[in-house]
């Protein structure tokens, strides 16, 4: 069976999208979500083998959303807008279904997914971060990323696997980060796709609770919420 998961922030279209996945029998529907934050919670718990994507969504957007995944399954992009097709296929997706999608063009793309049995993907080099640390430069994955804390005129990046302390700001290195990076604190910003649970006083990322800065909760907490 192929696990399939639709992110569409209509209804109406995610309506549309089962009923054809429900007429193919290889085919099995793992959830529904509105958004890509809760794409993103789902993802974490359960493993997706194609992922229905639309583009134009709140707060996350469908490309953006691909690049913050580190092994993103196959991505089957549905969406009313043309003009994002190219940086699409530059991502790797399978295909881009243009609403409204009709049965037979749908079948196309699932037929070409199950051909291409597509490998694992990896992002384009100049996604990657290169980090100057410890006399050796690091190219890093920002989804690799779970938080950042800032350190005056240094910043400490904590990954699955080592920690990175770097001559940057953190302001600097906000605005080279992909959206799914939030800051929750004058010192503190977090991979939101790595969250394992959040309150209205803190995150939680791998056990470690982050605080959530005053400035910042309400704004943190509309995103966290899925809220518009």
């Amino acid at each position: 069976m192929t696990r399939c998961l639709i992110v569409d922030d209509e209804p109406v279209a995610q309506r549309i999208i089962a009923s054809y996945l429900e007429e193919i029998p290889e085919m099995q529907i793992v959830d529904r979500c509105l958004n890509a934050i809760e794409a993103m919670q789902l993802m974490q718990l359960q493993p997706i083998d194609l992922l229905f994507l639309d583009i134009e969504m709140p707060k996350l957007k469908g490309l953006d959303f691909i690049r913050t995944l580190s092994h993103p399954p196959a991505i089957i992009l549905t969406t009313a807008h043309r003009e994002f097709a190219l940086d699409a296929f530059d991502l790797g997706v399978v295909d881009y279904l243009l609403k409204p999608i009709r049965f037979e063009r749908f079948l196309q793309a699932i037929q070409k997914f199950q051909k291409e049995k597509p490998s694992v993907w990896e992002p384009p080099a100049s996604e990657l971060l290169l980090l100057r640390s410890d006399r050796k430069t690091y190219r890093v994955n920002p989804s690799d990323i779970l938080y950042i804390e800032g350190l005056s005129n240094y910043v400490r990046i904590f990954l699955p696997d080592k920690q990175l302390t770097v001559y940057d700001s953190l302001s600097s290195m906000e605005k080279q980060l992909p959206a799914a990076f939030l800051r929750i604190h004058k010192s503190y910003i977090v991979n939101t796709a790595a969250m394992s649970a959040f309150s209205h006083e803190c995150v939680e990322i791998q056990g470690k609770e982050i605080a959530i800065g005053g400035v910042y909760k309400k704004q943190v907490l509309e995103v966290l919420n899925g809220n518009t």
